[in-house]
């Protein structure tokens, strides 16, 4: 139970970890998919192609699309690339790095389709069974042209009348599935081949760039992801504190109507929230968030992240940091009173 827990806790804060797994768990539902997929080639001389070929790459592009869509990166990559240069400037490097790990995980299931499709060799069989050249076959010497066409057609339907039994549609069905085998088993090796040789050469060149990339590519995802988790928490202790604000008010309200007598005529201030034992920054940290409190603030402090986003340096100042903000709002000091509604 312990290992677990563990193993979930890190699939839970590893953004790749997840998404591996994901990929990998696409991977295996392809599997499945093709293996529970009956198919069924029209044999006619029009069609056997187009069939064929949109059963072999059909089921690929939509595979490859939604390992696009489980991926996270492919968002924050399309985001990372779009957004305001602002006071961080953008790196290409970096883009191109995370392009490609998600084009590396989006392929995973197109590839394992394809390669079954290949081996087990029904789709190629449909699609280019008319394009075999009769002159290969010696049963096919006999036949004019549009018979041999027909019968090229009907070759992936076994148990049509015209090719039922016929040694020719044997040879012709086994010659195609020869090949249709012979290309998967090429790239399997070939794609083997490839994974060996990155893996194995990469160490032999300096990492510098790579491990730059691979960090910065890192830290983007990370960063998007904690100014969301942030954000979130901003937003619940800014609806926290605007109800407590509202029944604070409507005391004063009561009381001006003459409803309730028995209030006290001072102000009464929202009671602040327990703070976490277990962090010592919480304070800190909360402090910083509610010094945000209002419409206006939050709407410039979300437009100065998209449009200027603070530089990659600690040590610069943070008056640079919030420069976008402080020229649309004034920020509130911790623990001021609200003496009025807050504007939602």
């Amino acid at each position: 139970m312990e290992r677990f827990r563990a193993l979930f806790q890190h699939f839970q804060s590893s953004s790749e970890s997840v998404t591996n797994g994901l990929c990998l768990l696409l991977a295996a539902l392809t599997i499945k998919i093709y293996s529970s997929f009956d198919f069924n080639c029209p044999c006619l001389a029009r069609y056997n192609t187009l069939y064929g070929l949109g059963l072999l790459l059909t089921p690929p592009l939509a595979l490859f699309l939604c390992g696009l869509l489980v991926n996270r990166q492919s968002v924050v990559m399309v985001e990372e690339w779009h957004r305001p240069v602002g006071q961080r400037r953008k790196d290409a490097g970096i883009v191109r790095y995370m392009c490609s790990s998600v084009l590396q995980r989006a392929l995973a299931a197109p590839l394992v389709w394809i390669l079954l499709a290949l081996l087990d060799g029904k789709c190629f069989v449909c699609a280019f069974s008319n394009s075999v050249d009769p002159e290969k076959f010696l049963d096919l010497a006999n036949m004019t042209p549009s018979q041999v066409q027909l019968f090229l057609a009907k070759v992936p339907c076994k148990e049509d009348e015209l090719v039922r039994d016929s040694p020719a549609r044997k040879a012709v069905s086994r010659y195609l599935r020869c090949l249709s085998q012979a290309l998967g088993w090429s790239l399997t090796l070939l794609l083997i081949l490839a994974a060996f040789l990155a893996r194995c050469l990469r160490p032999c060149f300096d990492q510098t760039v790579f491990l730059q990339r691979r960090y910065w590519s890192n830290y983007v995802d990370l960063e998007q992801k904690l100014f969301d988790e942030t954000c979130c928490e901003h937003a619940r202790d800014f609806a926290h504190r605007c109800v407590l604000h509202f029944f604070a008010s409507m005391r004063g309200e009561l009381r001006a109507w003459g409803l309730r007598r028995d209030l006290a005529p001072e102000s009464w201030v929202p009671p602040e929230p327990p703070e976490d034992p277990e962090d010592p920054d919480s304070g800190r940290r909360k402090a910083h968030l509610r010094a945000i409190c209002s419409r206006e603030q939050v709407d410039g402090l979300l437009s100065s992240w998209y449009c200027s986003k603070p530089p990659l340096d600690l040590t610069a100042s943070p008056g640079l940091w919030g420069s976008g903000l402080s020229r649309r709002a004034p920020l509130v000091a911790p623990g001021t009173t609200l003496s009025q509604h807050t504007d939602v």
